[in-house]
């Protein structure tokens, strides 16, 4: 059950100047192409390449709509996500190149919604529609802001700030695995309430005004799905999880000319994506140590980095001249996280407490037949809560007018000869069957 797959793809911004082509043919595999004319200005013979083509998974154009890149790239890992295995979906891009609009979606019309309110749809039209297993659904939105993580889920107090949330620390336990402390994880049991959570974090993120953006997002958000599933009757859960991440845009800090908090926010962000920068590069070249806890962000992506996880990035990029540099970079960093293999396995795993309930329950009727073999009761006595189920089963059996109607029992002496005495005293007292025949 291990699947090696990270989907690249690259979602273009619209814009006027057009300096790049994309090809999406079938058979030579979609791509992008950047051309750059060269300048001669300078009076020598310049060798730098004037085309650069980068290849991804699929490439969206401008127009592209919400609906097709939902059906494209998210549907396919929320498939794999109800069927046990974990799923990550991460955008990665310069400044007001779409990241957020891609993932979360605008405000303008229905038709916006963005990959985490589609993918919330779909799973739980899944789950009402599945009536072959039993689902439970959690879900936490984590933010990251100057390298501080804030719970944006929490309910607890009406925060005007950002600060006010509560602060999440990372905790490794002796396996190495991250433990994230302090961050609540709320069940939601229907599509409703699952979007009203989105909506709360979402109120709660930062953002601020940039040259490029008025309201660009200054932090990295995680939204998580924890799902749930089992057949009924069975011990065997399914566990799996769906991480939905929007990272803060890459920057340029002198071609933005920010200054202040605006430039505070910058240093973190860039920081951090190059500490992401540094996870890829090792797990591309398989380096022996990969320093996942240089950053908050590459320490909770873990898994989602060469780890059991179904990865898909989206690189979104403006193909604005004077964004060239930066378009072409996120293209590289692109190519090199395709480079990475994750291992995807199916979270299976005994439920505890079902399996104890099923093994005592075989237990018991080991003992009762070994009872009714050997002719000795069992040591026990019933427990009020088996005697008020007798009463009940006693009762059904009474008012039940199928003449080939039993009493399930089993082997158990003890319930046969309480059955037995509640009989009795009921006939005792007279009572009719509902047809009016007496006992």
């Amino acid at each position: 059950n291990k699947r090696q797959v990270l989907t690249i793809t690259s979602d273009l911004m619209p814009v006027i100047q057009v300096v790049y082509s994309v090809n999406n043919d079938e058979a030579a595999g979609a791509s992008v192409e950047f051309v750059v004319p060269k300048d001669l200005g300078d009076g020598y013979v310049n060798n730098k390449l004037e085309n650069y083509k980068f290849r991804f998974r699929r490439v969206f154009d401008q127009t592209a709509g919400q609906e097709e890149i939902f059906e494209t790239i998210a549907q396919p890992v929320a498939d794999r996500v109800l069927a046990g295995y974990n799923g990550t979906i991460f955008a990665y891009g310069q400044t007001n190149s779409g990241k957020t609009f891609t993932i979360t979606g605008g405000a303008r019309s229905y038709g916006d919604r963005g990959i985490i309110p589609r993918t919330l749809s779909y799973l739980y039209q899944h789950i009402i529609q599945d009536s072959t297993m039993v689902y439970t659904t959690h879900i936490s939105y984590l933010e990251i802001y100057n390298n501080v993580c804030y719970d944006l889920l929490d309910r607890q107090l009406e925060a005007c700030r950002l600060e006010d949330l509560p602060t999440v620390t990372i905790m490794h336990d002796s396996e190495q695995n991250i433990q994230l402390r302090n961050l609540s994880i709320q069940q939601s049991a229907n599509e409703e309430e699952a979007l009203n959570l989105l909506f709360l974090g979402d109120t709660h993120r930062m953002t601020a005004e940039t040259l490029l953006n008025k309201a660009s997002t200054r932090s990295h958000c995680i939204f998580t799905v924890y799902l749930c599933g089992r057949q009924p009757g069975s011990a065997t859960v399914r566990r799996s999880k769906l991480h939905l991440v929007d990272l803060a845009g890459s920057e340029r800090v002198n071609k933005m000319a920010l200054g202040g908090q605006l430039l505070t926010e910058a240093k973190y962000i860039n920081v951090s994506l190059h500490y992401l920068e540094q996870v890829i590069i090792s797990l591309s070249e398989s380096r022996a140590h990969i320093p996942y806890r240089n950053s908050l962000m590459t320490s909770v992506l873990r898994d989602s980095l060469g780890g059991n996880c179904m990865t898909t990035m989206i690189s979104t990029i403006s193909v604005d001249k004077t964004n060239l540099k930066e378009s072409m970079s996120t293209c590289r960093f692109a190519q090199r996280v395709a480079l990475i293999k994750n291992e995807a396995v199916l979270n299976e795993e005994e439920d505890p407490v079902l399996l104890i309930a099923r093994l005592k329950r075989e237990n018991q009727s080991l003992r009762d037949e070994l009872a009714m073999v050997t002719g000795e009761p069992r040591q026990e006595q019933l427990t009020q809560y088996e005697i008020q189920k007798l009463e009940v089963q006693v009762k059904d059996f009474l008012e039940d007018t199928d003449p080939e109607a039993t009493l399930a029992l089993g082997t158990d002496l003890q319930k046969i000869r309480r059955c037995f005495t509640l009989l009795k005293v009921l006939s005792l007292s007279g009572v009719q069957r509902p047809n009016g025949v007496p006992l």
